[in-house]
């Protein structure tokens, strides 16, 4: 094992949704991809070593070669480094957690283990999580995995990018508020943030029981889909959508709002060509969403990382104070946010209020606009904007001709999936003038995961068929 960081190969890039529980050498099949050998992923991580997407190699692993005999044979996943694997450090990418080694996986992670997978290593992030660019002032800034001199996005950062890259075959992140699909957005990816509750979170970093999840980062949705039947135990097989009579509502309001011109343009492109397959698109908005996800996103994290993260110290790392970690914190956005949630600057009934009253008006809002629309799923931009160039000081970026504040910017469409539980997925969509990935985002009633699964299948060969 040694502390580096980063991959190359070719791969494939669309894949059809499976009519059975697949292997990943039945979807690699499928789309006419055979998978990389561990060599060549040592080769690409050595080679894009300063994109800063790993902070933990496992170089000691023994290659295994992808076959029928279990889902996820020959499959090398990188790990987000807030999820416990035995034997690898954890950092949460904090300096003060750099030399905390877990004895034991994550439940998740056994779960992939007992599938098949090996872990090739733990990615780099946004420091604690609590962030969108993975600038991490301790282990380096993340690069863009399409266009190295951008901003990765995040948390899930260096995860986005190890797979972009082919570091590695998938990659799992977590989400508390979009930081599995917005950085894959952004580096042309699949990202998939489950129902919350979905996947057990046992093992994890955590900043917010309410809101916090695993997801699966990756080239298809149906290598998303395998990956979900493993994480969640519900192995059925996706259903095979037919878009013609589907129903997808279009909530231009508030998420639609202020777009970048090539973000407009693309996602109006996919609403056309889904028009065109008989998708019927109903547009309708979701009432006070915008005032509503602010009652409920920011009362909740932080009054909840300041529980979890002395408990966890206390059961993980008893010697470090929260204190401690604190005052060792390297990137100064996280410092000040991690401090005010440790000083209490959110009293309890503010947190109560957000938890109990605020978020349950929020979850019917949606149910309600499921139900009385008849819509299958909402679709809309998964960021505002395209990634922009990395600086040192990336609390606001250009949109506009004007600064504006990064991370409300580019979890706006995000988070309200995350403040509700329910399941959300980004695919790429489109290359901005810039030779920027763009994403699109569908979310789904609670509970309905693999039939979003399924329809962003669909939705994902339709666009591929007419590129």
């Amino acid at each position: 094992m040694t502390n580096k960081k980063n991959n190359t190969g070719d791969h494939h890039r669309t894949a059809a949704g499976s009519t059975a529980l697949a292997t990943w050498a039945t979807v690699l099949m499928s789309c006419g991809a055979t998978a990389n050998t561990l060599e060549d992923y040592y080769q690409a991580i050595d080679a894009y070593e300063s994109y800063n997407a790993f902070i933990t190699v496992a170089r000691d692993l023994q290659a295994t070669p992808a076959n029928n005999q279990k889902p996820l044979s020959g499959m090398y996943i990188s790990i987000k480094d807030n999820v416990h694997v035995a034997g690898l450090p954890n950092t949460a990418g904090t300096p003060a957690l750099r030399n905390f080694v877990p004895s034991e996986d994550a439940e998740i992670i056994s779960r992939l283990k007992a599938a098949g997978a090996t872990i090739i290593g733990k990615n780099n992030m946004h420091e604690l999580a609590y962030g969108i660019t993975s600038n991490n002032a301790a282990f380096g800034a993340v690069h863009n995995g399409v266009k190295p001199a951008y901003m990765a996005g995040g948390s899930s950062g260096g995860t986005a990018t190890a797979v972009a890259l082919n570091m590695a075959s998938a990659g799992i992140g977590t989400d508390t508020g979009g930081s599995v699909r917005l950085p894959a957005a952004l580096n042309g990816l699949v990202g998939f943030r489950p129902s919350t509750g979905r996947y057990p979170t046992s093992g994890m970093t955590m900043i917010s029981n309410t809101r916090d999840t695993a997801g699966p980062i990756t080239r298809t949705v149906a290598e998303a889909a395998l990956l979900d039947a493993i994480l969640s135990g519900e192995d059925a097989p996706l259903a095979s959508i037919d878009l013609n009579g589907l129903r997808l509502g279009v909530p231009r309001g508030y998420f639609y709002d202020a777009l970048d011109a090539d973000v407009a343009t693309t996602v109006e492109s996919v609403l056309a060509k889904l028009s065109a397959q008989g998708v019927e698109l109903i547009e309708a908005d979701l009432k006070d969403i915008g005032e509503l996800n602010e009652k409920v996103g920011f009362p909740i994290v932080l009054f909840e990382t300041s529980q979890l993260l002395p408990a966890y110290l206390a059961k993980y790392q008893p010697d470090i104070s929260a204190d401690q970690l604190l005052a060792q914190i390297a990137s100064p956005d996280v410092k000040g946010i991690v401090g005010d949630s440790l000083a209490g600057a959110i009293p309890e009934e503010v947190y109560l209020e957000a938890r109990d009253v605020q978020r349950p008006l929020m979850q019917a809002v949606y149910a309600d606009y499921f139900r009385n629309h008849g819509v299958e799923a909402v679709i809309f931009p998964t960021t505002a904007m395209t990634a922009r160039p990395r600086k040192e000081d990336m609390s606001t970026v250009e949109f506009a001709g004007e600064q504006v504040p990064t991370f409300p910017s580019y979890i706006r469409n995000t988070d309200p999936a995350s403040n509700v539980g329910i399941p959300g997925i980004s695919i790429p969509a489109g290359i901005s003038s810039e030779g920027l990935p763009i994403g699109v985002e569908l979310d789904g009633p609670a509970g309905s995961d693999r039939r979003l699964l399924a329809i962003a299948a669909a939705i994902e060969t339709a666009l591929a068929a007419t590129d």
